[in-house]
Formats: C-alpha cells, sequence, structure tokens
C-alpha cells in the first residue's frame, strides 16, 4: 500500500487541488475527525509521537521487568524513574512534604540578593526564574561554548498576553489558577499573592522583546564580560546565581546577552518590587514547577490552565503517557538506543543516505541556475553546501547516565536529580571542545532539525516512518515527505537568519552586497504573502509574516528542492501522475487539526505557519503549477511574477 492510500479517505475530491491543496488533500478528515480528549491537536505528526510513545512505554517496561542480576544500570534507572511517578499512592501521602523545603527557602528570603542565589539553585534543578540560560556555541565562534542568556520570567506564553484585549480573559483565568495554587499551599491570602504575582509579571513583560525581534541573529548577538553584565544588570546578584547553579569562573567570564535591554528592564524592576512581592512571585514559580509530580489536586490544577485554557484540551493525558515524557525527558538517549534496536532498520538509514545526497546535489544544481546570484557568492554558498553534515536515525555514541542517580520512591527528588545532571552536564561544556557529535533531539523524536553553528541536518529515527517515508513508498511520495522535509532543513542554513552563518557555523558575512540586496527584496515578499493570510478557523486574525519567514523560506526552498531531487533520482523525468503524487504528500503530511485556543496561541508564538499555509506554499512553484494545470481564477493561482522563488 502506497502512503498516498493511506490519506484517501480523508480527501475532498469536491474541493479541487488547484483552489486548495491542503483542503482537497485533507478535507474530509478535517470535517469528520475529533481530536482525541487528552491532545490539543491531532494528525500525522501527533499520531507517530502517539506511536512512539507507546513504543517506550514497552521498552521501560521489558527493561523493568527484566532480570534484576542481568539488568544494566540505565534499565534499573529508566524503571525506578518510572515506578516513582506512578506511585499515586506514596505521592499522595507525602503531600506538599517533598517541596516545603522550597517553600521555606523562599519564606526566609532577606532580599534581592537572597534571591539571585535562590534562583541558581532552583534553576538548577528545573525551575524557571527571571530569564532564560544555556548553553550553546559561540555565533562568531563556533569551535568554543558560550553561556547565553534569555529574556524570560513570564507565566503566560508571550508578552503581548498582558497587554493584548484578545487576551484579558485569559489574564484572569490565570489569576484564578494562581489563587488556586496558594490555596492548596496554604497562602494566607491566595487572591492577593496571585494579582501581585500577574502585576509583576506585566512589569517584566513590558521590558520583552516582541517575538518576531528575537530571530534576528545580529541584533541577539550581544558579547560581554562578567564585569559588563553586572553593569547591564546591577541588582541582580550573579556571583551568587552562579555559584548555586553550580557554575565558576567561567560560566560568565563571558556570555551571550540576547535581549540586553531586557535585563536593563529587569534590575530597575528588581529595584521597584518589595522583597516581599518577590517571595509571592517566587512562590508560584516553585508551585507551578513542582505541580506535576505533586497531589492529584495540584496536578490537576496545572492541567486546568495550561491544558485545558491555553490550549483548549479537555483531558489530562493518562499517568503512563506523563511517566514516559519524564523518562525521556532525564534518560531520553537511554531509552533511544533501545528504541533504534527495535524500530529503526539499517535499510531505512541506506535509503535516507540516498535521499539527502540527491537533495544536496539538487541544491547545487539549483544555486548554479539562479539568475539573481553572482558566481563570488555562489561558490561560497557552494562551500556551504559541501560541509553540511546529515546526521540520520540515531547518535553515533550514546549518552553516559552513569552519574545520575535515582530512586523508587522519591519522583520529586529525581525530578531534582535528572535537571542538576543536565545543568552539570551542559555547564561542564564550558571551556572544552564543541561536540559535534552530539545530537539535540532524541532518536524516538518525530521531528528534525537545522543547527547553525554546526551546520549540521539531523533527522531522528522517530520521522523515518509514513507518511514522511517509507521503504515500501513509491519514490515521489516519499520525496514529498521526508524529500521536503531534509530539503526544508538544508534550507534553514539559506533562509533570513541561517544565510548569515558560514560553512563552519560562525556568523559571517559571505554574501555580496548586491546579492544581499537581492535575497532580502525576495524575502520581502514572502513576509508581505504571508502577513495577507487569515487561518480559516480564526476568521479576522493574520499570521505574522516576519516571525515565520525563516520557516517559510524553509518549505519553500525544501519543497521546491525536493522536487528537482525527485527528477534527479528519475533520470531527469517523472509523469504527471507521479509529480502531483510528490505534491499531494507534501499536502498530507501537513494534515493537522487543532484546538481554537491553541491555533490562537500558535498565531502568537510559533515561528511556523498555520498547516494550511505550509501546504499551499505550492502556490509559490512553477512545477505545482505545471502539474496541475492550474490557470488564472483557480484559488491557489499566483502571477508568475507574484510567486516567490529563493533557492
Amino acid at each position: 500500500m502506497t502512503i498516498l492510500d493511506d490519506a484517501r479517505e480523508g480527501m475532498n475530491p469536491d474541493i479541487r487541488p488547484q483552489d486548495d491543496l491542503f483542503g482537497h488533500v485533507n478535507g474530509r478528515w478535517l470535517d469528520e475527525t475529533e481530536i482525541p480528549s487528552d491532545r490539543s491537536s491531532w494528525g500525522p505528526f501527533v499520531q507517530l509521537a502517539d506511536g512512539a510513545e507507546s513504543d517506550v512505554k514497552a521498552i521501560i517496561e521489558d527493561l523493568a521487568a527484566g532480570d534484576a542480576a542481568a539488568m544494566t544500570d540505565d534499565a534499573r534507572k529508566i524503571g525506578d524513574l518510572f515506578a516513582s511517578f506512578m506511585d499515586t499512592d506514596a505521592i499522595n501521602a507525602k503531600g506538599l512534604r517533598p517541596v516545603r523545603p522550597l517553600i521555606d527557602a523562599v519564606d526566609a528570603l532577606r532580599d534581592v540578593r537572597d534571591l539571585a542565589a535562590f534562583l541558581g539553585e532552583f534553576e538548577r534543578i528545573g525551575g524557571h526564574g527571571l530569564f532564560g540560560s544555556y548553553v550553546d556555541s559561540d555565533d562568531r565562534n563556533s569551535e568554543r561554548y558560550l553561556f547565553h542568556l534569555v529574556q524570560g520570567g513570564l507565566g503566560l506564553p508571550d508578552e503581548s498576553y498582558y497587554r493584548e484585549e484578545k487576551f484579558a480573559e485569559v489574564r484572569e483565568k490565570y489569576v484564578g489558577y494562581l489563587t488556586r495554587l496558594l490555596t492548596l499551599a496554604e497562602h494566607p491570602d491566595a487572591a492577593g499573592a496571585a494579582a501581585t504575582v500577574l502585576a509583576i509579571d506585566t512589569k517584566l513583560a513590558a521590558g520583552h522583546w516582541e517575538r518576531a525581534d528575537t530571530r534576528d541573529v545580529q541584533k541577539t548577538y550581544n558579547l560581554l564580560t562578567a564585569d559588563e553584565l553586572k553593569a547591564l544588570c546591577p541588582s541582580f546578584d550573579w556571583d551568587a546565581y552562579v555559584t548555586n547553579l553550580g557554575g565558576n569562573e567561567l560560566t560568565v567570564a563571558e556570555s551571550c546577552v540576547r535581549q540586553p535591554s531586557y535585563f536593563g528592564h529587569l534590575s530597575t524592576v528588581l529595584d521597584e518590587v518589595p522583597i516581599a512581592d518577590w517571595k509571592a512571585w517566587l512562590l508560584t514559580h516553585v508551585l507551578r514547577s513542582a505541580a506535576p509530580y505533586l497531589t492529584d489536586d495540584f496536578v490537576e490544577a496545572n492541567f486546568d490552565f495550561y491544558g485545558r485554557t491555553l490550549n483548549g484540551t479537555p483531558e489530562l493525558r493518562a499517568r503512563w503517557k506523563r511517566g514516559v515524557a519524564l523518562v525521556e525527558g532525564a534518560l531520553g538517549e537511554a531509552v533511544g538506543q533501545e528504541y533504534v534496536a527495535r524500530h529503526f532498520p539499517p535499510t531505512s538509514k541506506a535509503l535516507m543516505d540516498d535521499l539527502v545526497a540527491n537533495l544536496l546535489a539538487a541544491y547545487r544544481v539549483s544555486i548554479e541556475a539562479l539568475d539573481w546570484m553572482t558566481d563570488e557568492t555562489k561558490q561560497r554558498a557552494y562551500a556551504k553546501l559541501e560541509t553540511f553534515r546529515p546526521k540520520i536515525g540515531y547518535p553515533e555514541k550514546f549518552r553516559d547516565y552513569s552519574g545520575l542517580q535515582v530512586s523508587a520512591n522519591d519522583l520529586l527528588g529525581n525530578v531534582a536529580a535528572a535537571s542538576s545532571f543536565e545543568t552539570d552536564r551542559q555547564l561542564g561544556k564550558l571551556g572544552n571542545p564543541v561536540d559535534r557529535d552530539e545530537w539535540f533531539m532524541l532518536p524516538q523524536t518525530v521531528n528534525a532539525y537545522y543547527n547553525p553553528g554546526t551546520n549540521e541536518i539531523c533527522f531522528p529515527a522517530g520521522i523515518l516512518q509514513k507518511p514522511f517515508f517509507s521503504p515500501d513508498a513509491l519514490p515521489a511520495e516519499n520525496y514529498g515527505g521526508i524529500g521536503a522535509v531534509i530539503g526544508h532543513e538544508i534550507g534553514h542554513g539559506f533562509d533570513d537568519q541561517g544565510a548569515q552563518y558560514d560553512p563552519h557555523g560562525n556568523l559571517e558575512d559571505w554574501w555580496t552586497a548586491d546579492d544581499k540586496a537581492a535575497f532580502e527584496v525576495k524575502t520581502k515578499k514572502l513576509v508581505e504573502q504571508y502577513d495577507g493570510f487569515e487561518p480559516r478557523n480564526l476568521p479576522g486574525e493574520k499570521v505574522n509574516g516576519s516571525l515565520t519567514v525563516g520557516e517559510n523560506i524553509g518549505d519553500l526552498g525544501g519543497l521546491t528542492i525536493a522536487h528537482k531531487a525527485y527528477l534527479i533520482s528519475q533520470g531527469g523525468e517523472a509523469s504527471v501522475e507521479d509529480r502531483r503524487r510528490l505534491f499531494s504528500n507534501w499536502a498530507y503530511v501537513w494534515r493537522t487539526k487543532r484546538r481554537t485556543e491553541q491555533e490562537q496561541q500558535y498565531l502568537t508564538i510559533d515561528p511556523h505557519s498555520p498547516p494550511e499555509f505550509r501546504a499551499n506554499i505550492v502556490r509559490n512553484l512553477d512545477e505545482f503549477h505545471d502539474a496541475f494545470e492550474t490557470a488564472p481564477g483557480d484559488g491557489l493561482w499566483l502571477e508568475p511574477d507574484d510567486r516567490v522563488r529563493i533557492w
């Protein structure tokens, strides 16, 4: 059975592909499908993730049930961690006791210096504070790691939730949620403290950059010494924070501050807000962080807001599913090693190698034919293509978890231990060579990525299944599925941000001025096109073309090059029927239905366009118009001069 045979029942023949390819391929499915009650969206991506989740559950249970004498250390940890999450009797018997030390620590804070020290300790064990931090390669020196700091501190998804009228009801429910958490924690003035938290959040949000601006890799590269960081945000005790985080003198000797004006603003807020109010704010952060691992009333309160209110999901996921997610977060590669052994045949890896090679060859052919790029810039683009490193299926070397200690009867202690273990792993990178073999996704993940700092494309085993890929599929279907995903990820190396990185992963301008200007004209045209799109289920709302431009360039280039690579694989020719198959499978992989609440949230914060517009990006491809014989007046018709073609 081919991939599109699976899709056929959900197609709507009454919608012409020339008018709406997404609707034609998915229309009946969209009309008839009910989203499962424990999901905020449904479609192939989520269905594959569900399948991987069930596969991982079987692995966990098999490992835990193995012979104790022969059990590996990792298998024992996986079983104990899962058992600690599933033992609800023990969790309910302990009540608030596991989180009481953190609650007492918040209550004992005397000033903002204490606050900084507490946040270091809290973030070390997985909590979230006034900002985010992570370790990654240096954008201007890809041979070294650097500590990065990003704006944060908010309980709602984005700064716009604190200022836009359309989110007023969400703000009201957020305060209700915080009140409920604080009441469960026996706070003497839960409603008053919740209002205080919203007020502090709102102050912090006022200093946040808008989401589209945070994508600018030039504006967000700000290398500061420790003294400069302290001068930027003097009211925060960086030394106390770093010490309690588990860092050393290397941690912020130099750091990349992504939104420096936020940290200046943060210093002012720290001065303005009294410590009593910060205690209320910190207490809610402690309770929000611990809630999924506490008694049922905390779990339900947390889900009611973050699941029902923000994503529209009616029902909490089964406990075993949440337990699987915890194990994957803590011991994901140990599970992944067994997942690959069971579910990823070597033949799939070999076929993927061929697909990737053809996509890279097609990019080279496409770049050669560009009429807007000079030969000088083309030569540098070829150099970048030649250094792309594909990672397929799973890492060459799996992670070592020998330093992680796990107990079968201490859930919150396990969460803290796993987070501390990962914090130490990340901080330990500083001062050491960049590990180019590291993977940033698990093998069982249904996704893919491009990392500009290492110029690598990664396709985990989890996504290498139908409808994206099958060893038994027609080639056109594989090229319209995983082929376009491969092209999309390669395309990120040449999108509005990735195109600023050289072959070695450094932010370095390798374009002539004229070529860069021509590229920016094309990207601006794509931004304007997407700014005009109105999702079919959110009338009056519009896509943010600036926020989504990188992913749109990835889709546009990925599909264009996948079509070219398919022709290369077929010796240069293919039937109209097969070319239509390619475009139809592209639309099938975006078969997605979302709850209205999640659609609204994603339109605000997601750098990807809604699935219907990802599928219907075909309107820009001459190859689509040729294959489907479109004409003026068709829904997807664009005049040739209005079609955006970049790569």
